[in-house]
Parts: C-alpha cells; sequence; structure tokens
C-alpha cells in the first residue's frame, strides 16, 4: 500500500506524522518528496548508503545545421526557446523536457544535453528505509526530482511518501497513484482554508483521504465540522502537547519516547486499510 502524507500549508507537522508512522509500522519505506526542504532525515538520522545525481534533459542547438526559422520557439508554451534575427537563445530554467522542439525542427538542428537538477540520498535510519531528494540551489522546478525520487518506489513494502506543503504541481507529483492520504491540519482557520483547496485536488485525483488533527486544542471546531459534513473520516488527533514539541525541537520522533503513541499511529494504520 502506498499512503501519502500531504497538508494544504506548510507547518502543520506532516513531516513529523510520517516519520512517527513509519516507526509504529514493520516492513516500511518512507520518501520525502519535499525536495525543496527535506527533513526526514533530521528525525530519522539514516545512514546514507547511496547518492546519485538526478539529470533533466534540456535543448542544444547546433548552429551550423540551424536556419533560424523559429519553428521550435513557436512550438514551446513554457517559451524555454527564443529565436531573433541570426540568434537563438536557450532558457533551460524554463524546459520541461518534453522533446517536442527536436521533433519539429525541420533541419534536425537541436538535440538535448543532460543539466543536473539535484540528487537523491538513500539509506537506513531507525530501521526506515529513507529516500529522499534534495533540489539544487536556483533550479526552479520541482517536479522532475520529485519523480526520480518516486522511481524508487519498493513494491514489496508499505510505502510512505512525505509530501510537499501547498496544491499546486509537487503535490500532484508527490501522491500519485497513492493508494490513500493522509492530510494533516491544524484546527485554525488557516488550516481550514488549505485544507479545503487540497481535498478537491484529491477528490479531482479520486484518491481516498482522511485528516489528521495536529496541535488539536490550539484553535476551533471549524475543522472539525467541515469535516463531519464532508463525510471526511477523522483519523487521529495529536494534542498540543509540550513533550511532543520539546522532543521535535531536538530531533526526535515522539513515537520513541512516548510508546503509548506507537498503537495510536498502528490504529490509524488499520483505519486507512478499512477505509480503502
Amino acid at each position: 500500500m502506498i499512503i501519502s502524507i500531504a497538508s494544504g500549508k506548510g507547518g502543520t507537522g506532516k513531516t513529523s506524522v510520517a516519520v512517527n508512522l513509519a516507526l509504529s509500522l514493520t516492513d516500511v519505506q518512507l520518501l520525502d518528496c519535499d525536495v525543496e526542504e527535506p527533513n526526514a532525515h533530521i528525525l530519522l538520522h539514516p545512514n546514507i548508503s547511496e547518492t546519485k545525481p538526478v539529470y533533466k534533459l534540456v535543448p542544444l542547438i547546433q548552429e551550423d545545421r540551424c536556419d533560424y526559422c523559429g519553428k521550435c520557439a513557436v512550438f514551446c508554451k513554457y517559451h524555454a526557446l527564443f529565436v531573433v534575427s541570426k540568434n537563438s537563445i536557450v532558457f533551460p530554467e524554463l524546459c520541461h523536457s518534453c522533446g517536442g522542439c527536436i521533433i519539429v525542427c525541420p533541419r534536425n538542428a537541436i538535440t538535448e544535453e543532460k543539466q543536473q537538477i539535484g540528487t537523491i540520498k538513500k539509506g537506513v535510519g531507525r530501521s526506515i528505509d529513507l529516500v529522499y531528494g534534495e533540489l539544487d540551489v536556483g533550479e526552479p522546478m520541482a517536479v522532475p526530482l520529485i519523480r526520480a525520487v518516486r522511481k524508487q518506489t519498493e513494491n514489496d513494502k508499505t510505502v510512505l511518501i512525505d509530501v510537499p506543503p501547498g496544491t499546486a504541481c509537487p503535490l500532484v507529483a508527490s501522491v500519485y497513484k497513492s493508494d490513500y492520504c493522509i492530510l494533516v491540519t491544524e484546527p485554525t482557520p488557516f488550516g481550514l482554508h488549505d485544507l479545503k483547496i487540497v481535498v478537491e485536488v484529491l477528490k479531482e485525483l479520486r484518491i481516498p483521504l482522511g485528516v489528521v488533527v495536529n496541535r488539536a486544542g490550539l484553535g476551533d471546531h471549524q475543522v472539525y465540522d467541515y469535516c463531519k459534513n464532508e463525510n471526511i473520516p477523522l483519523l487521529l488527533e495529536i494534542p498540543l502537547d509540550r513533550k511532543i514539541a520539546e522532543l521535535y525541537s531536538r530531533g526526535i520522533p515522539f513515537v520513541s519516547e512516548m510508546p503509548e503513541w506507537k498503537m495510536k499511529f498502528q490504529q490509524l494504520f488499520d483505519e486507512i486499510g478499512r477505509c480503502r
């Protein structure tokens, strides 16, 4: 089973939920797809066994063949190519590596070259198989690296995916083909606002979902009312607890020091199995 842990906004505690859930189960792989700011490894302290670069393909124009017809620039809806007079310019940061410019070029003047966008790291921490990506500084597109992390999925294990915050392309690429999505929110107006948006996205993707309320007791009851009205399962409440916060600030998953929570996360996992 592939379970994604997402949120409509940052700072709700989805990485904490993902790590503590992973530590409460057996035979688990955790994929940290928040490649712009991965932090599951801070809690798991893995021994990294493999590091490999990830590349994307960008156009390379052969000037001796190009007649500057501009068909490639017209085709590219992302404006990664610009042709004027006797000059052609490639903007690799805008390129989505679709290869369309190569197809439309009448003089076969375009090839592709590799450009590194980040790295993937694999290791084991606290008995959890961890894979995470690190996007290179200045790279504007996270999706190609997220897809590379997703390709590391091991089908013979329970796979947990720590999803980037927000509701844009990185979320969609991360939750793609998930069997279930846990939405971590907080009982505040901001938490409810972003929860509603990500619920609509997941409904479009037809991915079953449930909600974990973190820092329960902090705000009001609007999140609970919304889940009840929308028939969204409330899977777990994690209270606003000083000990949990102190452990997190020291990089310690709270199930390690509060073993009673392991059973609660195991019950959450069983509930997901019943909801599918």
